[in-house]
């Protein structure tokens, strides 16, 4: 299993609709950046990632799960864009922000801190275990 962020600016999705799609998910699509396209190609179903509200709070709020493996995206006709379906696990006990992650040295190498405007990336096994336990898992 890998492990993974999907950002999203909680005016146009946020966790609480992730969570209203049930076990269905619904498609992360939209993405229109070849880097972060290329991270969804690799996803597996049941590979996990953490939601993160970007823009006003800045913090990670929940867990996905990858439910469909990468596939054309529906927003488009361009067949350069594909995107994963993701369902909401669980939400964190205790949202991360990014300011805790900035300083947590441990957490100095991570994507989100070298890359935030990259709205998928990936997040070692290291950096998804030390942030589970910061929001109380």
């Amino acid at each position: 299993m890998r492990y993974w962020l999907f950002k999203s600016e909680p005016d146009t999705w946020s966790w609480d609709q992730q969570v209203a799609r049930g076990d269905k998910g619904e498609e992360w699509d939209g993405v229109r950046n070849y880097q972060a396209r290329n991270f969804m190609r690799e996803m597996k179903l049941g590979d996990r990632g953490f939601f993160y509200h970007s823009q006003k709070t800045r913090e990670i709020v929940g867990i996905v799960e990858v439910c469909a493996e990468a596939h054309p995206d529906s927003t488009t006709d361009d067949d350069r864009w594909d995107c994963v379906d993701i369902r909401a696990v669980q939400a964190l006990p205790t949202p991360v922000s990014l300011d805790q992650i900035k300083q947590t040295p441990e957490l100095a190498e991570m994507v989100l801190v070298r890359n935030s405007r990259l709205s998928v990336q990936p997040v070692s096994q290291e950096e998804w275990t030390l942030i589970c336990r910061m929001a109380g898992l």
